[in-house]
């Protein structure tokens, strides 16, 4: 990936504190007693780097993929075991930013961030270590933390712009037009969704969504020609899609537009950000003046007690079923 990130992305990237990512300067507190890095037998020499046990479905991506993609089919239908509600439903997003300290590849180390507060109903679970083909290393853990605290679940997933590697590795392999250079970018997009699914596979995770994050992601930046993001935006979201998965992109307006400028994904669900502001200015991004990019709005998030905390928008909490999956 490309290093080097720029100070203005960094700026931007703390106001809003990322999904799962809370403020790394804040200084990590104990490791949460329900989720540790204890579990399996690799968890004490894991690092989370692609190619490693820590969750990276390695050379099985494939397999695993398509073993997700079956669950998905089979299991993704909206459930009928949550009940409706009326008004609005805390929950939390979480990821590497919450695995125990060290854990990772190097330039995006777990920090032992708190887990949700005891109020939440539901969680997102992230599904990488920050930019694409790099696995949350501590997944597993925290879908164990959920099924254990009965909460139900989402996934979501950071994109990247590739390296010139893993270009040349997955370019040709998609359903895209390799002989151009936005087919190649939209392949390896399509391979960035298939490698997330894989993640899920690995770890037995549903869920009726994949939430797209599109964003600026330091140290791993996007290329400076917009049309050439959007076109892996555009690969990752059919890869979803072709598997049986609804979609969804989390970002806010301006973010979004600085990575992949006017690009309609059709209006998909919107999982709105409003960084470390308020419960109120999250469920004012819920309002139409916030879309991202013409859909309707599922959740609002903000950054309070060192935690991503989010809250259901109008509507949402009477189907919960159609956005989260409950752990039977």
């Amino acid at each position: 990936m490309r290093r080097g990130a720029m100070a203005a992305s960094s700026v931007l990237l703390l106001l809003l504190a990322g999904c799962g990512g809370t403020d790394p300067t804040a200084g990590a507190p104990p490791r949460p007693p329900t989720s540790t890095a204890t579990t399996g037998s690799t968890a004490a020499t894991d690092t989370g780097r692609p190619g490693g046990d820590a969750g990276d479905p390695g050379a099985d991506a494939s397999n695993l993929a398509e073993a997700a993609e079956n669950l998905a089919r089979e299991g993704n239908q909206p459930t009928s075991n949550i009940a409706p509600r009326d008004g609005e439903v805390l929950g939390s997003d979480i990821s590497w930013p919450q695995c125990p300290k060290g854990m990772g590849i190097p330039e995006k180390q777990g920090l032992g961030m708190p887990m949700p507060l005891p109020e939440a109903e539901y969680v997102v679970l992230g599904l990488t270590n920050g930019p694409g083909f790099t696995p949350n290393p501590c997944l597993a853990d925290q879908v164990k933390w959920a099924r254990d605290n009965d909460v139900l679940v989402a996934v979501y997933a950071v994109s990247s712009y590739p390296d010139k590697e893993t270009l040349d590795e997955y370019a040709a392999d998609g359903p895209h037009d390799a002989s151009t250079k936005l087919g190649r970018l939209k392949n390896v997009g399509y391979q960035m969704a298939r490698y997330n699914i894989g993640t899920m596979g690995r770890v037995g995770l549903l869920s009726p969504i994949v939430w797209i994050d599109v964003e600026p992601v330091p140290v791993f930046e996007w290329s400076d020609d917009l049309q050439a993001n959007a076109a892996v935006i555009e690969g990752v979201a059919r890869g979803y899609v072709d598997a049986g998965f609804r979609i969804g992109v989390y970002s806010t307006p301006s973010l979004y537009q600085r990575v992949v400028g006017n690009l309609s994904l059709g209006g998909v669900p919107e999982w709105r950000a409003a960084g470390q502001t308020s419960r109120a200015e999250a469920r004012n991004r819920c309002g139409d003046d916030w879309s991202i990019q013409g859909g309707p709005a599922v959740m609002g998030q903000w950054v309070e007690q060192r935690r991503d905390q989010n809250i259901t928008c109008p509507g949402i909490a009477r189907d919960l079923g159609q956005w989260f999956h409950r752990f039977t």
